[in-house]
């Protein structure tokens, strides 16, 4: 008798073939190539020697090691909690009280993609609707599609989601009847992934009113993803789009130590309203017992040190000058190419480029096929990045990043694509 198949859930379904594990497992198994690709950050830049002398720390005492290596509290280490709070009083530029914010309002993940999954988990029922950039973080619009939320795509330009086009998708969204559904504005406020935009600071204070004026029949959260706010290389620091949230009811700010120390540790933290901490807390809670409490106390000494500032200084100018050598290596092999244009971004780990309309970039199209079997080089499809039935979605568009390449492997790698786009182009 034949063995039964398994039966999966729609959840299974919803969540199969994902991008972000065919890009891990590109990037791991074609190390000849030279990746633009490469979800990871540089490995000359994690803290090996810091997080040796903090766990060296953190054991010298028995009775300390024991409670380290022990399970921790699901809302995460307190002391930690308590340090971010002076994290972003230097983030934000203000004092403490200015923050109108308690350590209880803070829980500790692990990455901020548990933050992000147990969100979606508490908030969305099929059939919700979360509103995003064009283009946005593509994990994130898989976690949506895995709890069978709509991702609702709005126009962006080069700073960032345009509010007028967000008052008009509300607008649309509630004469089709479907206010209700709308649960959440999801924006990666600082250099995002994909495009390296900015959110402009007066764009920061709208979208708070916005989302607040149009909560008509349900509170809409704002989820600002500040995964890259760190990681500046020009120009000055802005406030947060949780700022201007005074009374701490709309915005969820979610930041991570994965970019600006390390993402083997596995330490992020979300700030939240108080009414969603409870609802947050008790999943967590059948997830993990709480997120891993040697790592917690690892992130916890090197704030406390000023390790983790210095860490994030040294980070800055080493991606400064990657980030550069991209940009000009793009200047010198794609300046003379008709119709292509790239941004230039003041932070983050991306370049986004924008090609003709006639030339695809997806998985199967020529130019990925001849980019990374024949050139030699990877970059990520920007179609991946967009809702996939959004009429805003483009197919000529790519990600590039310098965060794990050399300077010499950047340009190299930029002229290898230019050769592809060439070579598609003249076909």
């Amino acid at each position: 008798m034949p063995l039964p198949d398994i039966r999966f859930s729609q959840r299974r379904q919803q969540a199969a073939e994902q991008s972000i594990a065919y890009l891990m497992q590109q990037g791991i198994e074609n190390r000849d190539v030279i990746s633009l690709a490469a979800v990871f950050v540089d490995e000359a830049t994690l803290p090996v020697s810091l997080v040796r002398e903090s766990i060296a720390s953190i054991l010298t005492d028995d009775a300390d090691g024991h409670r380290a290596l022990q399970y921790g509290t699901t809302a995460g280490f307190a002391p930690l909690r308590e340090n971010l709070l002076n994290h972003l009083v230097r983030l934000e530029n203000c004092s403490t009280s200015d923050l109108n914010l308690t350590a209880d309002e803070i829980i500790v993940t692990s990455g901020s993609q548990q933050l992000l999954q147990h969100l979606s988990d508490v908030l969305f029922d099929p059939g919700d609707i979360c509103l995003v950039a064009a283009p946005t973080y593509f994990v994130f619009l898989g976690t949506l599609n895995g709890v069978g939320a709509k991702a609702i795509a709005v126009e962006t330009d080069e700073h960032g989601m345009r509010m007028d086009a967000l008052e008009a998708e509300l607008a649309r969204i509630e004469q089709a009847g479907d206010l209700h559904r709308v649960k959440m504005i999801y924006l990666v406020s600082s250099f995002e992934n994909p495009s390296g935009v900015t959110l402009a600071d007066d764009r920061r204070r709208q979208v708070v009113e916005i989302a607040r004026r149009w909560s008509k029949e349900q509170r809409i959260l704002i989820l600002e993803d500040a995964a890259y706010r760190e990681l500046r290389y020009a120009g000055d620091d802005g406030p947060s789009i949780w700022s201007y949230d005074q009374n701490r009811q709309f915005v969820i700010l979610a930041q991570t130590f994965s970019k600006s120390f390390s993402p083997g540790i596995r330490v992020a933290y979300g700030v939240l309203p108080s009414d969603l901490v409870s609802a947050i807390h008790d999943i967590k809670g059948n997830f993990d017992f709480g997120s891993p409490n040697l790592n917690q106390r690892i992130i916890c000494d090197a704030l406390q040190t000023g390790n983790y500032e210095r860490h994030v200084s040294s980070l800055q100018s080493s991606y400064r000058v990657k980030r550069d050598a991209m940009l000009t290596a793009a200047d010198d092999f794609f300046a003379d190419i008709p119709g292509v244009s790239w941004l230039k971004p003041s932070g983050g780990l991306y370049v986004w480029m924008t090609l003709p309309e006639e030339i695809e970039t997806g998985f199967e199209s020529p130019l990925f096929k001849q980019a990374s079997r024949i050139d030699g080089v990877m970059y990520v499809p920007g179609e991946i990045f967009y809702p996939q039935n959004s009429p805003l979605r483009r197919r000529s568009q790519m990600r590039l990043s310098f965060g794990v390449e050399s300077r010499v492997t950047i340009r190299d790698g930029i002229q290898r694509l230019s050769q592809a786009v060439r070579h598609v182009m003249m076909r």
